[in-house]
């Protein structure tokens, strides 16, 4: 099986499964502990958090390990709301955003909050001058994804981050497809708060992280919690957060080779879906774009039985939209970027790796070929 659906999720490493191994093995007490086997369990815990904090310019106190994306966005987002709820009940996101966020807002809105979504243009981007038009007095926070899980674009961070800042207003971003791809720095971009998921770069699943800058005040979601300082309760992983970790290490070494190879296998797929003859529409921005990920519409083709007729022929890839009870959900993405839903539903996502070859962007390419041809006999 051709593997080309690492935006879903990636396998692990080899040095990421060793270290997890050997901390299992040396390092299983509880960092809570205060004998000498806890000790040194939590002496390699803040040597993890503070290697974190290093690849994102962050302070190691901001850093608290999760169980991955989802708990992440939802943990910093609550925990933000409630330490400043007495500003207002207003905040911001996209029309974009991942399900952990957007289900989020909508128990908010459930709850009180006064949700904004904002939309996007054909591309996936939000305008900055679209958000600058709705933050009120009210407007506690926004939350606004690094980049899109569906079409791979990056969303004007800087910009929004300075923008925010300067009206102290509170930014969480949805880094889970964009960290290691991209270089993060939160202190230039005036991100507040942000998440990462381990089983997104190559480490174990099960594993994440929140980041909340230690200027900014946040209440922790259940009281008497006391590990995490806090933040999150539960014995720590030690073994899953070292191997994290050490994934991370790995992929922030690679980054700049990484990047490089996965532009060219893009633009290896990009010229061969040229040479096929049938609409196929690749989406997202052409310039602000994590280039391991494409999304692609295939005209007069459901997407969901375009990835059906690639796992028949040995490859893997995704549709990009959740497969619901009787037929395929359109794409919340192409929705927003104003696809009809049965356009919406034509997308399919092919997303690179480290393991993947020239080869399989090549078998990919002709099995879209051989699939589109089948409207045509």
């Amino acid at each position: 099986m051709i593997y080309l659906d690492y935006a879903a999720t990636t396998p692990i490493r080899e040095e990421v499964l060793h270290a997890y191994n050997e901390v299992s093995k040396n390092y299983y007490g509880n960092p809570s502990s205060l004998h000498d086997v806890g000790s040194n369990a939590k002496q390699l815990l803040e040597l993890c958090r503070k290697e974190l904090a290093d690849k994102i310019n962050g302070d190691s106190d901001g850093v608290f390990f999760t169980s991955g994306g989802t708990e992440s966005n939802q943990l910093a987002i609550r925990s933000l709301l409630d330490a400043h709820k007495t500003k207002g009940n207003h905040l911001i996101t996209s029309s974009t955003e991942h399900s952990s966020i957007h289900n989020l807002c909508k128990q908010l809105e459930t709850e009180g909050f006064d949700v904004t979504y904002l939309p996007a243009d054909q591309y996936g981007q939000v305008r900055l001058e679209d958000l600058q038009s709705v933050v009120t007095d009210q407007t506690i926070l926004v939350s606004i994804q690094f980049a899109n899980p569906e079409i791979g674009t990056i969303q004007p961070i800087k910009e929004i981050g300075e923008f925010l800042h300067d009206h102290n207003i509170l930014f969480h971003s949805d880094c889970v497809q964009a960290f290691g791809k991209v270089p993060i720095n939160v202190k230039q971009l005036h991100i507040d708060s942000l998440s990462i998921s381990s089983h997104k770069i190559n480490g174990p699943k099960g594993v994440g992280a929140s980041y909340i800058s230690p200027s900014v005040r946040w209440v922790q979601q259940i009281p008497g919690t006391s590990h995490e300082n806090g933040f999150r309760p539960g014995t720590v992983n030690v073994p899953g957060i070292a191997s994290f970790i050490t994934a991370v290490q790995l992929i922030c070494s690679e980054m700049e080779v990484n990047t490089v190879k996965y532009q060219e296998l893009r633009k290896r797929l990009v010229t061969g879906i040229e040479t096929i003859g049938h609409p196929i529409l690749v989406e997202g921005h052409a310039i602000d774009q994590l280039p391991h990920i494409v999304g692609l519409s295939v005209a007069g083709l459901q997407g969901q039985y375009v990835m059906l007729e690639f796992n028949r022929r040995g490859i893997a890839i995704s549709t990009g939209s959740a497969c619901q009870i009787g037929s395929q959900s359109p794409s919340k993405t192409m929705l927003a970027i104003g696809k009809s839903k049965d356009e919406a539903k034509q997308l399919i996502r092919l997303s690179f790796g480290h393991m993947t070859k020239e080869d399989d962007i090549d078998k990919a390419v002709d099995v879209l070929g051989n699939i589109t041809q089948q409207l045509y006999v």
